[in-house]
């Protein structure tokens, strides 16, 4: 079969010769509609992300079942899936306690479902969505409505629950709160629209191109601010100027999408009194920054990281496909453009020039 894979520093290669096992106890094999392209598949080919090679690439699928193993309930052949990446075994104590992305089963659970002349190849995120076929266990599949298109389905995966995630989940926005967006991708978007969906007064979103002010505002944001003209922690101080107490003056939540360290100093200092930081964005594995910690005491803010969304998938992949349905949510306008994945190149191209909301390769 064809299938995306990572063969080392800064190289992919498309093969054809990719053979994958049939499926055992719990698992089933899922035949790919289409995946979104995420910059965290990027992250692993330059690098950012350090993972083992050769692995299959692709984390934002959705498919069809093609096959089940042994022990599979509620699953059949047929059935149209969202697949997500937490593979977390479901009986620990933060399984239980309604925190799938803290199972420390979901961390180094790479397996190796494929080969290619009988040399066994890796997965990546418990997924490899950029491939014909793929296996992964049977709670990481989502049953969903045959009526909905896969090709926008997919994006829910991982771009979706991430952003839209980090509002709801993990930040806990209320109505009118205000808060900041830096960083207008695929993920910046689903945070803009999350923050919409809470009822968030004032919605600021910040990148340094300008073109992305259309489709932000179009998500949801109430104002932009095109970062390459600078001062940008200065306008939004000046945008959220508290007549009581000017010293008080900022937003109650910011979310860096960017994974730069020179961001999330910005995304702290515009914080407001009792203000709150949501690091979305994966940044380098040896980034650090330096802030002023006496505000963070005096004044209640605080710094959070939210892995995926603090998602909890089989409960929030159908909530988030109930919004589409709904119109609610905004899915069909994320998909800038869908390539065949031999056009991988381009399509990685165009991510890294920003021209995509998300790119979705349709098999």
């Amino acid at each position: 079969m064809k299938a995306l894979v990572f063969e080392g520093a800064n190289k992919v290669a498309l093969r054809n010769d990719v053979e994958v096992r049939e499926p055992g106890e719990g698992e089933v094999l899922i035949k790919i509609a289409a995946s979104g392209l995420c910059h965290s598949d990027v992250s692993v080919v330059n690098g950012t992300i350090n993972w083992p090679s050769p692995s299959v690439l692709g984390h934002e699928g959705a498919g069809v079942i093609e096959k089940v193993g042994t022990g599979v309930v509620d699953l059949v052949p047929g059935d149209h899936v969202i697949i997500h990446t937490l593979a977390n075994c479901g009986r620990c104590a933060q399984c239980n306690s309604g925190f799938p992305t803290r199972c420390r089963r979901t961390l180094g659970n790479r397996t190796e479902p494929f080969s290619v002349e009988g040399k066994p190849v890796g997965n990546f995120a418990a997924t490899s969505t950029f491939a014909e076929y793929t296996i992964v266990k049977q709670g990481q599949a989502v049953k969903i409505d045959k009526n909905i298109p896969l090709d926008v389905a997919c994006v829910v995966a991982c771009g979706v629950l991430t952003g839209v995630g980090s509002v709801i989940n993990r930040a806990d926005v209320r109505a009118g709160e205000t808060a900041v967006v830096f960083g207008i991708g695929g993920v910046g978007l689903n945070v803009i629209q999350g923050l919409r969906l809470a009822g968030a007064s004032k919605i600021i979103a910040v990148d340094l191109l300008p073109s992305r002010e259309k489709m932000a505002r179009e998500f949801g944001a109430t104002d932009f601010i095109d970062a390459s003209q600078g001062g940008v922690v200065e306008k939004i101080r000046e945008m959220t100027a508290d007549p009581i107490a000017p010293i008080a003056s900022g937003v109650d939540w910011s979310f860096e999408c960017v994974g730069n360290k020179h961001v999330l100093r910005d995304a702290i200092a515009v914080l407001g009194w009792g203000g709150n930081c949501i690091i979305v964005g994966t940044a380098a594995a040896d980034a650090t920054i330096e802030f002023p910690i006496m505000p963070m005491s005096l004044v209640d803010k605080g710094v959070m990281g939210a892995r995926y969304g603090r998602s909890q998938p089989n409960r929030d992949i159908p909530r988030m496909v109930a919004l589409y349905s709904k119109g609610q949510l905004m899915l069909d306008e994320l998909v800038t453009k869908r390539y065949k994945i031999e056009d991988y190149e381009q399509a990685f191209h165009d991510l890294e020039e920003g021209k995509l909301a998300r790119g979705v390769f349709v098999f």
